[in-house]
């Protein structure tokens, strides 16, 4: 499959094509059949190299970036319930939307209605998901507060 990788960190410079294998579903995992991918900034950040010591995403070159993306379930691993083949799914927060193919934990799966299109369900995650921390965790809105949303269109 085609994917683009990260060679080194470093600039954008360091971004190139690949071929390399459509990945193996393993226990718990779902591949999805890349429709879409979102580009963020975390992205620009492991390939500078600022996520190098990280374990939460842990990034060695060569790796495929793309932290949001939408597709279609192609194959599903052993304990997977919550999607099936076919379903149309979007994710955030795994690596690999810059490819064909990505595997992805299912349980950060969630299945996209068929009046949103996929661009828009791939584009909405990482985002979406810190709007809803922000307004429901770190400080819930309650009646009579404000809050101001800046730099919204990115």
């Amino acid at each position: 499959m085609k994917a683009f990788q990260v060679q080194g960190y470093g600039g954008s410079d360091m971004l190139a094509q690949a071929d390399v294998p459509v990945p193996e579903v393993g226990d718990g995992e779902a591949l999805v059949k890349i429709s879409r991918a979102g580009i963020n900034f975390i992205d620009v950040y492991m390939r500078s190299g600022i996520f190098k010591n990280s374990t939460t995403y842990p990034n060695v070159p060569p790796f495929t970036p793309g932290m949001e993306a939408a597709g279609v379930v192609e194959a599903v691993g052993p304990g997977v319930k919550n999607v099936g083949l076919g379903d149309r799914v979007a994710y955030c927060l795994s690596l690999g939307g810059y490819a064909e193919y990505a595997c992805v934990p299912a349980w950060k799966l969630v299945t996209v209605p068929d009046a949103v299109p996929l661009e828009v369900a791939a584009a909405l995650q990482l985002q979406g998901m810190t709007a809803h921390y922000l307004t429901h965790s770190l400080y819930p809105l309650k009646e009579g507060d404000s809050c101001l949303i800046h730099a919204g269109a990115g």
